[in-house]
């Protein structure tokens, strides 16, 4: 279903067909590739991402996946907002699989420098012949405003010159709002004129709206997405329901060399409703007439794994960890003469852990198949269409063309739906049954095979001079090669990823990314310890961001610590980019800073992500030894907002993700197995801990930068500053389960 207006969305058959409808061949769009919007009766297509109804609806499609960030609303603001939109009018649709919709700077910034030292043309280039279409990275403001403005720009124009031919004006002389054609007292809907106007050229030089009145950038516009979620009718993969449908429950090997080695086929068939069991090497699958028949059927068929290779363990993780960590590393970044700095000197030294987290969204993997006369529908929430509609092809042997997507919002994702292996396992199931099935993964299923944030053990090293400079910095982080291994999955069997990846040596970026400091060190060194730990990992809300700044933020503080002075005046005095100390300075003041001593029960730590600047105060405490927040105040520059109800919605997430990963969110490991096998034990954060909360958004005309993973990173150093000011140790290990 559309959100914002009475719109169908399986009138969208993604991947397939041309629409119907006017179609405006404008020279703004690469004529390499055509729009592929298909249009209901009455509506005229307007480029790749817009849609006008002769009622006066209009409809944008958006190639990004809503999973809670807001790009429903936002995207289609920046649109509205050019054209002159009523935003009652206004509905989104998910865009079809094109090569338009590319976001090549997703791609760089999810993955940290993977692409580093390819010219970024062939960047872009690689992602648009690919129809890299990503919803990662915090880019989906920034990769689509300029697209977006310029297809309503477009369209007002066009709206404009066929008003104008009706009243016999200069187009130039009108202008648009609030859904309508305007030229004095004159005024039109769009909707009448929507089809002529698509018949129309556009001028050479594309003008682009001036002026602050009427505008809708920068404006709390009501959410698009929320009426549909509270009264139940937007839909979900788990909603889709088809006739004939049966309902499949899956069981997986353990990662790695993991096979099924036996099962007992003839006890399911004792379950009431089964209809089938599809088994490969790695996984079993009960079909049947009702998810919990599915589900009771594999406990009952005795299934069994085995496992050829070494099983991973906490014990064998950690022990891995620290051997890699004394081990040789490959020099990531550095600058200066470090060698130099800390010969003979007196050096302070510090080691931080972090553990493993876990996607953990209220959503568990799920898709929806039908496979009937050689064509398979999917339907399925997917940070990445493409590469899912790629994966189910390849698993039933089909054409990618035969492959039609229904992308769907996602109930959280947090980075979960990178990856693909539910739209291979129910496309097979489907194909198998010869039945529409639906594939629910069980919430120990989703823990047990997930792609977890790596775990990290890090050695910082520092020289602090008599003033309390920092001298020298020296970062050593032992972690997976986290990058290659989503690199390989998202791109398996891309020749020029591969190429890429051979660049960087053993090391990689991804794994210490947020790890090179933006404070003025003269000198120092960040090094890559990479290492095998036996489990899959994957991309997390913020990636490898969510604990290298814990390294770095409580380095900082112990650093301080050490040269008597002040925490936050100490970071102030390093720090080099002046929106980070204004928001520094503004956290500290609405929060009443009184400088971390013994007794305060205060925190600070900062963070620079994604060309947006944050700093968050925290005050917290003890209680029966267990961690407590009280209250959080964060100061955040974005730069420019498009709406700001949504960057504070995304900033109150991400602060309580942060506080949720520093307090629990993880799991270990013991014969191969994930030892967390449902929510009640990650120990996270119930609604009467929750802390005040305070955030201020500080006015910026700078470019928008990443919003959505922006307050992950500092929330669990400012929490670990805080406990020791409360407490007077440090707790080093992420979640924080013990002091060191």
């Amino acid at each position: 279903m559309a959100l914002g207006m009475g719109i169908d969305r399986r009138r969208l058959l993604i991947g397939g067909g041309a629409g119907l409808g006017l179609l405006v061949a404008w020279g703004v769009w690469p004529r390499r590739y055509a729009p592929n919007l298909a249009a209901a009766p009455g509506e005229t297509i307007y480029g790749a991402w817009l849609k006008i109804g002769a009622d006066g609806h209009v409809a944008v499609a958006i190639p990004q996946t809503e999973h809670g960030q807001g790009v429903y609303t936002a995207l289609p603001q920046i649109l509205a907002d050019e054209l002159g939109a009523d935003w009652r009018t206004v509905s989104v649709e998910p865009a079809p699989l094109n090569p338009l919709y590319a976001n090549a700077l997703g791609a760089e910034e999810m993955l940290e420098g993977v692409f580093a030292g390819l010219p970024p043309e062939l960047t872009r280039g690689y992602a648009t012949r690919t129809t890299l279409m990503l919803t990662a990275g915090s880019t989906s403001v920034r990769s689509f405003e300029r697209d977006l403005r310029r297809a309503g720009a477009a369209a007002r124009v066009l709206l404009c010159k066929a008003a104008a031919v009706r009243w016999g004006v200069d187009w130039r002389t009108c202008s648009t709002a609030n859904g309508f054609v305007t030229h004095g007292k004159q005024q039109l809907r769009f909707g009448p004129l929507a089809a002529e106007a698509a018949a129309l050229d556009l001028p050479d030089s594309l003008p682009l709206r001036t002026g602050d009145t009427g505008r809708l950038t920068g404006q709390s516009l009501p959410r698009l997405d929320v009426p549909a979620k509270v009264d139940g009718s937007a839909n979900f993969a788990g909603d889709i329901r088809l006739p004939d449908m049966v309902y499949a429950a899956i069981r997986q090997a353990p990662a790695g060399s993991g096979r099924v080695k036996s099962f007992d086929r003839k006890r399911a068939e004792a379950i009431r409703g089964l209809v089938d069991v599809v088994a490969t090497d790695t996984w079993v699958a009960a079909v049947a007439s009702s998810w919990w028949s599915a589900n009771q059927a594999l406990d009952a068929i005795n299934l069994r794994f085995e496992t050829t290779g070494p099983r991973a363990s906490t014990a064998s993780i950690d022990k891995a960890l620290i051997a890699a960590l004394n081990g040789p590393g490959e020099r990531m970044a550095s600058r200066g003469d470090l060698r130099s700095v800390f010969k003979g000197a007196r050096v302070v030294t510090a080691d931080y852990r972090v553990g493993m987290a876990v996607h953990a969204s209220m959503e568990t993997m799920t898709a929806t198949a039908r496979f009937a006369r050689g064509q398979l529908d999917l339907w399925l929430p997917t940070l990445a269409p493409a590469r899912a509609r790629a994966a189910a092809a390849a698993a039933i042997g089909i054409a990618e063309s035969a492959v039609i997507l229904h992308p769907m919002m996602a109930g959280g994702s947090f980075g979960a739906h990178l990856d693909h292996d539910v739209a291979a396992q129910a496309a097979l199931i489907a194909q198998q049954v010869k039945r529409p099935v639906q594939l629910i993964w069980s919430r120990r299923e989703d823990l047990a095979h997930d792609r977890y944030r790596p775990p990290a053990a890090a050695r910082l090293t520092a020289r602090v001079g008599l003033n309390g400079s920092v001298m020298g910095w020296l970062t050593k982080i032992a972690a997976p090669a986290t990058g290659r291994e989503i690199a390989a999955r998202l791109f398996a069997g891309e020749s020029a990823v591969q190429a890429a990846l051979a660049l960087h040596g053993v090391g990689d970026p991804y794994a210490v990314a947020g790890a090179l400091p933006f404070y003025r060190f003269p000198n120092f060194a960040i090094d890559h310890h990479p290492v095998e730990i036996g489990v899959p990992t994957g991309h997390w809300r913020s990636g490898a961001h969510s604990y290298t700044a814990f390294f770095t933020e409580c380095f900082l503080d112990e650093l301080a610590h050490v040269a008597g002075t002040e925490p936050l005046s100490f970071r102030v005095a390093i720090t080099g980019e002046p929106r980070l100390v204004r928001c520094l300075s503004t956290a500290a003041s609405l929060g009443g800073w009184e400088g971390g001593v013994a007794g305060s029960g205060q925190g600070i730590a900062c963070h620079s992500f994604r060309g947006s600047h944050i700093a968050v105060l925290v005050e917290a405490h003890l209680e029966a030894g267990r961690p407590r927040v009280d209250r959080i105040v964060a100061a955040v520059d974005c730069g420019r907002q498009i709406n700001p109800d949504l960057v504070l919605q995304q900033i109150e997430g991400g602060l309580l993700f942060g506080v949720a990963a520093a307090l629990g969110g993880t799991t270990g490991f013991r014969d191969g197995q994930a030892t967390v096998h449902h929510l009640g034990q990650l120990n996270l954060p119930l609604l009467a801990d929750i802390p005040d909360i305070t955030v201020e958004l500080i006015r910026s005309e700078a470019e928008p930068g990443g919003v959505s993973e922006l307050a992950v990173p500092p929330v669990a150093p400012a929490i670990a500053n805080a406990l020791q000011a409360a407490a007077g140790f440090r707790f080093r290990h992420l979640p924080f389960t013990a002091p060191v």
